[in-house]
């Protein structure tokens, strides 16, 4: 009887054990998963899925694409997009208005104190200021990063919503805590970029590798780069001299470069100098506060004048000239039969025959009385080639005879340009370079186009050396506040009075003219010191600036 009562007593706990306790469990869970299935797969009302960065396609407004891909990286909180502020005019508290803030103050007090205290609090938030062009927020013209590290992460998404900004034209980064990694990802972002961005600016950043010289790469399209306050020593300057020019390569976009406030010394000006000798681009260079002394005042007054280059630029000037021997004489037909009937006598007789029949079908087109002139006339023009080729100098007082017995004997004195037609048909381009002054602006571009290394520049032959007329094409140059003394001013001194010796000579001719403004000034000589007032003397008529207003004065003066 135990048993039996104990059976039905039991009947209520029988379910519990075996496969019954299983499949019980199994269809509660199966009811949990059925009700927690779409809770997964449908999202909560008002938000979206989580969106790769990737497929974000940017709109052109700084502001809402930096924001919204910031979010999809996972930011919670991240620099906000301000406009640049302006310094404001100074401000002049009247009476009243200082009698209404105290009628005001007990019940305004709380409220100022807690503004002012937000106020401050957002000043050192980070932010990106940027200045708009005509307050349109898709016109950003300049971007402004100052005192918050910038990560890989800010750099990635900067080179999603930087390149549809159509108008930027400069980036400033300063002490936003870059390395030598994070400069090559900026590099790299550089060219995604608008065209129109040619001004960059990495102050406050000490690299330990120092490459900074890879800004200024051959495919860097940069124009005016600032690299002040970044502890650049000698070993950082002779990388930025070796991108400014070496041998066979030279920077041809950078305009203007800023070096003040670094550590520059001696050697490293002695590797800035050295990449001035065959660069042609950079027109303001700055090396303000450093710590140069008087042997690298004289390395970089000595590239400002005559200087000698050395045997392997003499070598290499020569296979240049070589080179562009060859090129002439493959573009046109007469410079290659004579220089046939120089190497091979031959065919001298073949090349006689076909230039004579050259000079009759050019008699009959230009109404010549004689053949026989225009013969000698070739016989000139060839000379010349050949001392163009040997010298390249390409200005000796003798090749401007031979064109005046051209335009008297063609009949063309009163015209100038059409007069260049038939050289330049005929392979001679020698006389070009002498008719500068009366060509038009598009026909000295072509030719400066034509000549792109500077060793092909006209050269002095002086006790067998070669000199270069040095670079004429820097125009500003600041050397405030180094170590220089008298010694280093002399330099300077001599490269000024052949400037403008130099100016004087080739006054009719455009061209490159030297230093426009030079500060020597906060140096270790005394402001009387003669030379220094000699520079100052010689310098003020080439300033244009301070031409411009004494301009203004005269005419202030004499109205």
């Amino acid at each position: 009887m135990s048993s039996e009562q104990s059976a039905p007593g039991a009947s209520p706990r029988a379910p519990r054990p075996g496969t019954q306790k299983s499949s019980g469990a199994v269809t509660k869970k199966g009811e949990r998963a059925a009700k927690e299935k779409p809770a997964t797969v449908l999202p909560p009302v008002g938000e979206e899925e989580p969106k790769s960065p990737e497929e974000y396609q940017c709109t052109g407004v700084l502001e809402i694409d930096f924001a919204e891909l910031c979010t999809r990286w996972g930011y919670t909180d991240f620099p906000k997009v301000v406009n640049r502020p302006r310094p404001h005019p100074p401000f002049v508290p009247s009476a009243s208005l200082s009698e209404k803030a105290t009628l005001d103050d007990p019940r305004l007090s709380g409220s100022c104190s807690l503004n002012s205290l937000e106020s401050k609090y957002v000043f050192f938030r980070p932010t990106i200021q940027v200045e708009l062009e005509q307050e349109d927020s898709k016109s950003v013209k300049e971007i402004y990063i100052r005192g918050w590290k910038v990560e890989e992460r800010i750099l990635g998404i900067f080179s999603k919503c930087l390149p549809p900004l159509t108008q930027l034209q400069a980036i400033n980064f300063w002490k936003v805590g870059l390395t030598d990694k994070t400069l090559t990802t900026f590099i790299e972002l550089l060219p995604l970029c608008s065209s129109t961005l040619r001004k960059v600016s990495l102050e406050g950043n000490p690299l330990p590798e120092q490459s900074y010289h890879k800004l200024m790469a051959l495919d860097s399209t940069i124009a005016h780069l600032s690299l002040r306050n970044n502890n650049i020593d000698d070993r950082g300057a002779q990388l930025l001299g070796q991108a400014l020019s070496t041998l066979h390569s030279c920077n041809r976009t950078l305009v203007s470069l800023n070096l003040g406030f670094n550590h520059i010394g001696d050697e490293g000006a002695g590797y800035i100098a050295d990449g001035l000798r065959l660069n042609r681009s950079l027109l303001w260079l700055s090396l303000a506060h450093n710590r140069i002394q008087d042997k690298g005042a004289l390395k970089l007054a000595e590239v400002l004048r005559a200087f000698e280059l050395t045997h392997t630029e003499v070598v290499e000037r020569r296979r240049l000239l070589l080179e562009k021997g060859t090129q002439e004489r493959s573009r046109s037909p007469s410079s290659s039969r004579h220089g046939d009937s120089k190497t091979d006598r031959e065919k001298s007789q073949m090349v006689g025959i076909s230039n004579s029949a050259l000079v009759d079908k050019t008699d009959k087109t230009q109404t010549t009385k004689t053949p026989k002139g225009l013969g000698k006339k070739k016989e000139k023009s060839w000379e010349m080639a050949k001392k163009e080729e040997k010298s390249g100098s390409g200005q000796s007082p003798t090749q401007g005879t031979p064109k005046k017995e051209d335009a008297t004997k063609a009949g063309k004195g009163k015209v100038t340009i059409p007069e260049q037609k038939p050289s330049r048909i005929k392979g001679i381009k020698i006389g070009s370079r002498e008719k500068r002054s009366i060509l038009p602006e598009s026909e000295l571009v072509v030719e400066a186009t034509e000549v792109i290394n500077p060793l092909l520049e006209p050269v002095e032959h002086r006790d067998g050396k070669v000199f270069m007329p040095g670079n004429k094409v820097l125009l500003h140059l600041n050397l405030l506040r180094n170590r220089i003394t008298e010694v280093g001013l002399e330099g300077f001194l001599a490269t000024v009075q052949y400037q403008m010796q130099f100016s004087k000579a080739k006054s009719v001719s455009k061209g490159p003219v030297g230093l426009l403004w030079l500060s020597l000034a906060k140096n270790c000589f005394a402001p009387q010191c003669p030379a220094y007032a000699i520079i100052q003397e010689l310098m003020l008529p080439r300033d244009p600036i301070k031409a411009k207003l004494r301009e203004d004065e005269a005419m202030a003066f004499f109205p």
